[in-house]
């Protein structure tokens, strides 16, 4: 079985794209690690929010930068299970326990901030 990604689609993603190919290459980095920071937000609250028999969920549950952006990863090769926790695996009578979904959840205004006072960075610097 393979492990599903989670992604989270942002309305005017791709307007905000096409507007940051246009700052500069720091912006744009800036911009990641932004995205980066958010991750880590999410991820430390998954952490939380993950279900602990051995704590290897947990402990596989970290932030990663990619070239798009950032993502959440739960789970590796040791932690194969972290897919069928999370989404469930209904023929192996696993419900669904969408600590990630939630972890976001609940931490969706620090998100939205630290990508806001990023932008208020920029703003200011390029002005």
């Amino acid at each position: 079985m393979t492990q599903r990604d989670v992604t989270i689609h942002i309305e005017g993603l791709n307007k905000l794209r096409r507007a940051l190919e246009k700052l500069d290459d720091q912006a744009a980095d800036d911009f990641k690690q932004a995205g980066f920071d958010a991750a880590g937000i999410v991820a430390k609250e998954g952490k939380r929010q993950a279900p602990v028999v051995t704590g290897r969920l947990r402990e596989s549950i970290r932030p990663a930068k990619i070239k798009s952006g950032a993502k959440v990863y739960a789970g590796k090769k040791a932690v194969p299970y972290a897919g069928p926790i999370h989404f469930g695996w209904f023929r192996r009578n696993i419900l669904p326990n969408p600590f990630l979904y939630r972890a976001a959840d609940r931490r969706v205004q620090e998100v939205l901030d630290t990508y806001l006072a990023q932008v208020y960075k920029t703003w200011n610097r390029e002005v």
